[in-house]
């Protein structure tokens, strides 16, 4: 399908930024108003129309009848139109809510379970168990001990 408009070519990742949708739902919110107002119009004169020009020969019924007929469909046409600009709020929310605002909780849940990884344990309250003693090093006999030493002998003991 060719476009006859000199404006942009349409584009998926023209929306992916919060702004972009924001201004393509007020747009298209105005749109659907201003057509929902031609309806309604069109509608008024329509009914202005059928009661000025009622046809002779109806009862009172079947005059009644025919005007819901014919008038009705631009009722539920400007129904939905005035619906479908309500809905525009609901893309705006379920965009940057599904886009943005879940992603972001979802990507600070993670770093914060890989922070909780990689911090060390610390145990709070009675559950802890003790260290276990260490020697006292004796002085001058067999020399300096490393930390690593320590470390790695209190590992696996």
């Amino acid at each position: 399908m060719s476009r006859t408009s000199s404006g942009p070519e349409w584009s998926g990742d023209m929306l992916t930024k919060p702004e972009m949708v924001e201004a393509f739902s007020t747009q298209l919110r105005g749109v659907l108003k201003s057509q929902a107002q031609f309806v309604a119009d069109v509608r008024e004169e329509a009914e202005a129309m059928w009661k000025a020009n009622r046809p002779e020969g109806y009862s009172s019924f079947e005059a009644w009848w025919r005007h819901r007929w014919v008038v009705g469909p631009f009722r539920e046409i400007q129904e939905h139109l005035e619906d479908a600009a309500k809905l525009t709020f609901d893309l705006e929310a379920r965009y940057r809510k599904g886009r943005h605002e879940i992603p972001a909780s979802k990507q600070a849940a993670a770093l914060e379970k890989k922070q909780a990884k990689q911090a060390p344990q610390v145990a709070a309250g009675p559950v802890a168990v003790p260290p276990k003693p260490v020697e006292a090093p004796t002085a001058g006999a067999g020399g300096g001990r490393d930390f690593l030493e320590l470390v790695n002998r209190g590992r696996s003991a």
